[in-house]
């Protein structure tokens, strides 16, 4: 499976998702990284817009990239209804292949929330930390977040791991299972979003792959992108890193910045 695989169906269901999972607790982080790093923003893959709208707001410009047609509707759909949004647009793209000309153009370029472990070889990560390098100002940042938890997730078949509901009249079931490839470091999360209401039940299907890599792992393939790391942390409020925090965090510039 490609790691892209999954997420067009799996947009209608994300942000349900991501309100019960991560919730908004990583956004201040982004606010806070952004203001003292004033200047454009390119966000890889922004899905929903579910971090886009709030960074937006403190951000001189952001542009969020996105390969899915179906998570990028939604997140035009968010940028409509939200009442303060910055300068914020959103394009159809490939982080592998980033669709700018006119490089080096942003001071920050984020990663959020494991979005680069969805590349699950090592030549499509390659592709995107050079793409990524880029369009990176030289006295930019390129800050990543990783989910290091993916590879100790166990296995299991077929369990209800979510449920709730969305609006008066419709309840949501997750129906889930894991199966881990170590020797590839790599998770599969098997997805069934049961919806239930008004009579009515519809089933929604698809498969989510993830790459998990060591942290000596990821900062040796950007230091061989041309990055230099220039700290790391452990939590979203500073916190120091070490193997079994619970998020982490790369702060890198590029080679020859200060």
């Amino acid at each position: 499976m490609e790691g892209w695989h999954g997420w067009d169906a799996y947009a209608a269901f994300y942000d349900w998702e991501n309100a019960r999972t991560v919730g908004r607790r990583d956004v201040r982080f982004w606010q806070a990284l952004i203001q003292t790093h004033p200047g454009p923003v390119l966000e890889l893959g922004s899905g929903t817009g579910r971090v886009s709208i709030g960074v937006s707001r403190v951000a001189e410009s952001l542009v969020g990239v996105d390969r899915s047609y179906a998570m990028l509707r939604l997140a035009l759909r968010r940028r409509r209804r939200s009442r303060r949004v910055g300068s914020l647009f959103f394009v159809r793209g490939d982080i592998r292949a980033l669709p700018f000309r006119n490089a080096p153009s942003f001071k920050v370029v984020m990663a959020p929330y494991g979005v680069l472990q969805s590349l699950v070889r090592d030549h499509d990560l390659r592709q995107a930390l050079h793409s990524a390098r880029r369009v990176l100002r030289p006295d930019g940042l390129f800050v990543i977040d990783l989910v290091p938890e993916l590879s100790t997730w166990r296995e299991y078949d077929r369990q209800v791991t979510l449920s709730g509901r969305r609006g008066r009249s419709t309840r949501i079931r997750l129906v889930e299972s894991v199966t881990q490839h170590p020797d590839r470091g790599v998770t599969e999360f098997d997805q069934e979003f049961i919806e239930e209401g008004a009579g009515q039940r519809r089933s929604t299907r698809f498969t989510l792959t993830f790459r998990t890599l060591s942290m000596r792992q990821m900062t040796g393939r950007l230091r061989r992108a041309g990055f230099r790391i220039k700290r790391l942390e452990g939590d979203y409020r500073g916190g120091a890193w070490h193997p079994d925090a619970a998020t982490w965090l790369i702060i890198a510039t590029r080679n020859g910045s200060s």
